[in-house]
């Protein structure tokens, strides 16, 4: 069974981060082998800025050197990736999958079932999008995907994985002002009795641990992977063929 390293909030474009997330790449690349036993999940804020030129070119860039070592790579979108961070445009929806996806269909929940682990990534700016709500650093998932997600978490070929993990990008269980997740009782009754194993997010970079939370053995926040403003800069990783105390976070 693979180990998941779990990195969140790289804002590439900030002054310095791209050179971070550079290293921290290559050191991955050093350390983790062989590469194959790992899943890098991202969750959102991959770019400080999706309005300048090159923002997703320079972060796909790193998640492709990943992927040539070896690496499985997922990634989810944040409130930075569909705009500025506080003012978003659908726009960007179809930019980020073509980017980061190598295509600009489908819809969220993302389903990756890797070595017998199911793997869901929401969008949690599906719900932020429309011109009366797409101000502020607030998520907000949506009826339509919390839908597809309590159907997906039904299918047969879900439920016969040994380990279900559901990655996004808003922290649903610490809301700030301006920053909550606005349907996270939606996505609670949703995941309850679904028997989810691991729930990964970010988005308020304080990369707190929140196991059982929900009553999920694994709920992680992955700060900001490459210490945007001298936040917390872990990368966890977790390795669901052990019990949680055995998860650690490693500062390369």
């Amino acid at each position: 069974m693979r180990k998941i390293i779990h990195l969140s909030d790289l804002h590439v474009g900030y002054p310095e981060l791209g050179a971070r997330l550079e290293e921290l790449v290559t050191r991955l690349i050093y350390h983790k082998t062989p590469a194959t036993n790992y899943v890098v999940v991202v969750t959102g804020d991959l770019v400080e800025d999706a309005t300048r030129a090159g923002s997703y070119t320079a972060a796909a860039g790193q998640l492709d050197r990943l992927r040539a070592a070896g690496f499985t790579v997922l990634a989810v979108p944040g409130n930075h990736d569909y705009g500025t961070g506080t003012v978003a445009s659908r726009d960007y929806v179809a930019r980020f999958k073509r980017c980061f996806f190598g295509k600009a269909g489908g819809t969220y929940p993302r389903l990756d079932i890797v070595d017998g682990v199911a793997f869901l990534g929401l969008d949690s700016m599906a719900g932020e999008l429309n011109w009366y709500d797409r101000l502020f650093a607030e998520g907000e998932l949506g009826a339509a995907q919390l839908g597809r997600l309590e159907r997906l978490l039904r299918r047969r070929a879900v439920r016969a994985c040994s380990h279900r993990v559901v990655y996004l990008h808003h922290h649903p269980f610490h809301p700030k002002p301006f920053h909550q997740l606005k349907d996270s009782e939606g996505l609670e009754r949703v995941l309850a009795g679904a028997r989810i194993d691991v729930l990964l997010f970010g988005h308020n970079h304080d990369g707190r641990v929140w196991n059982g939370g929900w009553g999920i053995p694994r709920v992680y926040d992955g700060g900001t992977s490459t210490g945007k403003a001298g936040y917390p800069a872990p990368h966890r990783v977790i390795d669901l063929a052990r019990e949680p105390a055995f998860d650690y976070d490693a500062r390369l």
